[in-house]
């Protein structure tokens, strides 16, 4: 009878500027290990390779100052910290603003040609 727990947060990570520059990826890394601990009581903490990619993406120098997470815990035992996706939101909003654009450009480059002839 295992349990799945599962928390989103938003992480702050200000305090990671008051490190060196050259260490900053990685205390923002042991960062989130820390807050994943204190909130969901674990000793084991695994992160996603992805939230990892994505703290990294700007170098070493200029992780996020903020990032939004999901933890969840495992049947194994240890809370896997992954990139916080909003699916919903993110997936149905573009598409409609893209083709409102494209129907605007559409409509221009026919009525253009037959106002100059």
């Amino acid at each position: 009878m295992s349990q799945e727990l599962e928390r989103v947060y938003t992480i702050p990570l200000g305090k990671v500027k008051l490190s060196q520059s050259q260490h900053r990826a990685v205390r923002a890394i042991n960062m989130i290990r820390e807050f994943a601990r204190h909130h969901m009581k674990v000793e084991t903490i695994k992160i996603d390779e992805e939230l990892a990619r994505y703290i990294w993406s700007k170098g070493v120098r200029n992780p996020p100052r903020k990032i939004k997470v999901r933890m969840s815990k495992t049947d194994e035992g240890y809370i896997l910290v992954s990139l916080f996706a909003d699916d919903v939101e993110t997936s149905a909003t573009p598409e409609k603003e893209t083709k409102k654009v494209e129907d605007k450009v559409d409509s221009t480059q026919e009525e253009s040609p037959a106002k100059e002839v």
